[in-house]
């Protein structure tokens, strides 16, 4: 099957960087390879951090900014709900892609990422759905042509296996050239790099204290077959992400002690 004759209809874009982001430029150009047509939903200004949630309390607004192109003033999920049920209801999409993210979402990170929650809340209304990431060493010097060159590929290569039913993939771009790179390999989640969380006390000008939230990130120990161990290797990681995240050790001891 050439590359034309396995385009999808039309796929959904969205990100947690914002509508403006050059990740989101990035993947725009992969999905024109991709699907007969591409939507962009995303949110006007950064939402990372936001993870899967959805704007219960506020109002979305919508502007639309090019032809399939709107900015929600809302989460990257109120972003997938606004464009699968509304905006797309007439024809909804096929594929939902979520990214690139500006850094990887590797391992308890996920649990964070605004990225990785659209794509599960595009799992949640039905669809298969793609994080992706490009990692990186120096923020200033993403290697986006890396994502650029071989997410076509690989998003080729995942749509042709067959599910039972619509899945979820977080992808991470390793941060070496893509001649460089190896293959998509399956990875499960890990620990990640993540630390702990700071609280970074400040104090504006009007003699207000406010606080920044920070991730402090390190070395930490991962098995092998891990996204963030992957990655490192050089290849492209593909970690198969599911809602249930019950501890199966922790239920087998309750369920023991609290007969």
């Amino acid at each position: 099957m050439s590359a034309e004759e396995s385009r999808v209809p039309r796929v959904l874009l969205t990100n947690d960087d914002g509508i403006d982001a050059p990740g989101l430029a990035v993947l725009e150009a992969v999905a024109a390879e991709l699907a007969h047509e591409v939507w962009v939903v995303a949110p006007e200004h950064d939402q990372s951090g936001t993870s899967h949630s959805i704007s219960l309390h506020s109002p979305l607004r919508v502007s639309r900014q090019g032809e399939r192109r709107f900015g929600v003033t809302g989460t990257p999920g109120d972003c997938v709900v606004m464009g699968v049920r509304h905006l797309m209801r007439d024809a909804p999409p096929t594929l939902v892609l979520s990214g690139i993210n500006r850094g990887g979402n590797l391992g308890v990170e996920t649990m964070f990422s605004g990225t990785v929650g659209a794509a599960m809340t595009g799992l949640l209304l039905g669809l298969p759905s793609f994080a992706l990431s490009q990692t990186f060493s120096d923020r200033d010097r993403v290697r986006w042509d890396t994502a650029r060159t071989l997410a076509p590929g690989v998003i080729r290569r995942l749509l042709a296996i067959e599910h039972a039913a619509p899945t979820c993939l977080n992808i991470n771009f390793p941060d070496v050239d893509a001649a460089a790179a190896g293959p998509p390999t399956p990875t499960r989640q890990g620990v990640g790099l993540i630390e702990h969380i700071d609280v970074l006390p400040h104090t504006d000008p009007r003699g207000m204290a406010y606080h920044w939230l920070r991730f402090q990130r390190g070395t930490r120990a991962n098995d092998q077959d891990s996204e963030t161990a992957v990655v490192a290797s050089g290849r492209v990681s593909v970690t198969p992400l599911a809602f249930d995240r019950t501890d199966e050790a922790t239920f087998a001891r309750l369920a023991t002690s609290l007969r």
